[in-house]
This record gives C-alpha cells, sequence and structure tokens, in this order.
C-alpha cells in the first residue's frame, strides 16, 4: 500500500520538494525555509491535496539560488524573484538544452544558468554561464565534466567549444574580454587542482612543462600536466606562461626530468632555435614541442604534437619508460 501511495504522489502534476531540492543541490529545509520566511515556495496543490512546485516556482528558486551564491542577501533574493512573473512553461534544463547563448543578456532578464545541478552542461550552458560571469556555475560544471569523463574528453568537447564560441561572439559583438578571462580563470583553477603530485608515481622522473618564452598561453600545458597525473600517474611540474629559455635550462638541470614539454601558440613564439641550445642530460630528457606557432626546422630530434591525444600518448610512454 505505501508502495502504491508513492507512485500515485510522483505521477502528480508539479513538482515535489524532493526533486526540487535534488535538481537545485538546495537542502529541502532550506527551501522551506525559504517558503516560510519570504514566500518563495510551491505555489499550486495537487488533485491529491500536496503542495508542488510548478515552471515558474522553479524558474524562481533557481533565480534565488544563483542569487545568493553570488552574495545578495536572501532576503533582497526573495524580492527580486517574486517578481518574476512570465517564464517558459518548459523546465529549465529543457529550455537550456544544446541552445546558442544570446550575447549579452540584458540587465533585469532573469539569468537562465542558475540550474546548480552537478551534472555535465552543454556547450551552450556552459557558455551562457561565462557570459553571465557566473563563476560558480562555470567552476562547478567544469569540475563536474573533469569528474565525469577526465580531461581529455572536456578538453576537446567542452572546452574547446565553449572558447570558440566566445571568441566568435567576441569578434561579432565587439563584447568585452572579461567573459574569456573568467572562464580561462576558472578553468584554470580546476587544471590545478589536478595536477598535484599522485599518491604513487608510475614514473621515476617528473615530466617538465612550460610556455616558450613570451607566450602567455598556458592552458594547455595545465590541461596536459592534470591528464598525466590523473590518467597516468605521471609527476609533472608546470612551470607557466612566459619561461625565459635559460631558466628553463636551471629547471632541467635540477630536476633532470623524463620529458620537457615546451609550447608555443603564436608564431611570434615559435622561433625552434633555443631548443637545440637546451642542455643535454644524463640520462637525457626528450623534448617535445607542442602549439601552432613554431616555425619550420624544428631539431630532429624533437618531435612536434599534433593534437592533444597526440600529446598525452608521445609525453606518457616517454615518462613510463
Amino acid at each position: 500500500m505505501n508502495e502504491q501511495r508513492h507512485v500515485v504522489a510522483d505521477e502528480e502534476p508539479g513538482y515535489g520538494i524532493g526533486a526540487v531540492a535534488r535538481r537545485l543541490g538546495v537542502p529541502a529545509p532550506t527551501l522551506r525555509t525559504w517558503n516560510l520566511r519570504y514566500g518563495v515556495g510551491p505555489s499550486r496543490r495537487s488533485p491529491g491535496g500536496h503542495r508542488r512546485y510548478d515552471a515558474r516556482d522553479l524558474w524562481r528558486l533557481e533565480e534565488m539560488n544563483r542569487l545568493i551564491r553570488s552574495g545578495i542577501p536572501a532576503s533582497d533574493a526573495a524580492r527580486r524573484v517574486l517578481r518574476i512573473e512570465v517564464v517558459p512553461s518548459a523546465p529549465p534544463a529543457e529550455q537550456e538544452r544544446e541552445r546558442e547563448p544570446e550575447w549579452p543578456t540584458p540587465k533585469g532578464i532573469p539569468s537562465l544558468t542558475a540550474d546548480r545541478l552537478p551534472g555535465v552542461p552543454t556547450v551552450a550552458m556552459l557558455t551562457r554561464a561565462a557570459v553571465m560571469l557566473d563563476s560558480g556555475a562555470v567552476h562547478d560544471w567544469i569540475g563536474a565534466a573533469l569528474a565525469r569523463h577526465g580531461v581529455l574528453w572536456t578538453w576537446e568537447r567542452l572546452v574547446m567549444p565553449v572558447f570558440e564560441t566566445i571568441c566568435r561572439r567576441q569578434s561579432e559583438s565587439g563584447a568585452s574580454i572579461e567573459v574569456e578571462h573568467l572562464f580561462s580563470d576558472r578553468l584554470m583553477a580546476a587544471l590545478i587542482g589536478l595536477t598535484e603530485r599522485p599518491a604513487r608515481p608510475t614514473g621515476p622522473r617528473p615530466v617538465l612543462l612550460a610556455c616558450a618564452e613570451n607566450d602567455l598561453h598556458s592552458l594547455p600545458i595545465y590541461a596536459l600536466a592534470a591528464a598525466l597525473t590523473t590518467e597516468h600517474q605521471v609527476e609533472t611540474r608546470v612551470l607557466g606562461a612566459r619561461t625565459p629559455y635559460p631558466a628553463l635550462a636551471d629547471a632541467m638541470r635540477r630536476l633532470g626530468p623524463s620529458v620537457v614539454f615546451v609550447w608555443s601558440q603564436l608564431p611570434e613564439t615559435g622561433d625552434p632555435a633555443p631548443l637545440a641550445s637546451l642542455p643535454v642530460l644524463r640520462p637525457p630528457s626528450l623534448i617535445v614541442a607542442g602549439g601552432t606557432g613554431w616555425w619550420e626546422g624544428l631539431p630532429a630530434s624533437i618531435p612536434r604534437v599534433a593534437s592533444f591525444q597526440d600529446a598525452i600518448t608521445r609525453v606518457a610512454a616517454a615518462a613510463l619508460t
């Protein structure tokens, strides 16, 4: 009999508090508090007499959750969301699915990025969160993608398409660069969190990663370091952007790395001559060049990788031998 009552309740129209709590990632007691204190709660009753949340209620709660996370007091957030009257009839997650985000969202329009589900977002959802400067959503969603699918999938299927969309929208609208900076910052934070020393390193010597001198594009080397650490248990050291070649040489002598990976994204930083002057160690370090900036004329002993997958495979294989 209890099972029958449960099934009937689940089939009643609207959303119960448990379903809404799971959807938002907000505890049910908190939802009850928002309802009692601020009047932000279920606005209808099912035929069975149960309080149910409809689509408008969900949008209000999602927006309130976003505002509170951004630092706005709950009472002020409630006053704002109670003014929301017209919302799409479908649940927010369905409205969001695979839709190109508008640029930019005018002030006063309810955010469509407030869904705090711990699931993996679409490219459109993550782009919209970046456009709204919702650093919490960007951070949470990137973390969810990394945890569920790994670094390679997240980089190729999510991160790069988001960057392409952001850059295209910037060129079309002349919008500011703050969206790209916020997205890069949250991505960097997520990747750095994965590059800690493995509990059981599988290689005897670490991999050293650096950008070419004067190259500022360090995200690819952090992504590679994260993939090597999490997927191959390879210990890494990242020197970051604009690494002078003398400093790279000193680091090589101190660490004795198995592999030295040097990234050049732009032709201005792709002169291969300094790579030939890096020290020859015993045992030797394999030097690998990555990025589209390198000129012709790389030394024969220095392979150039053509893709992220190629970089992971080549560097991991050399580090584990």
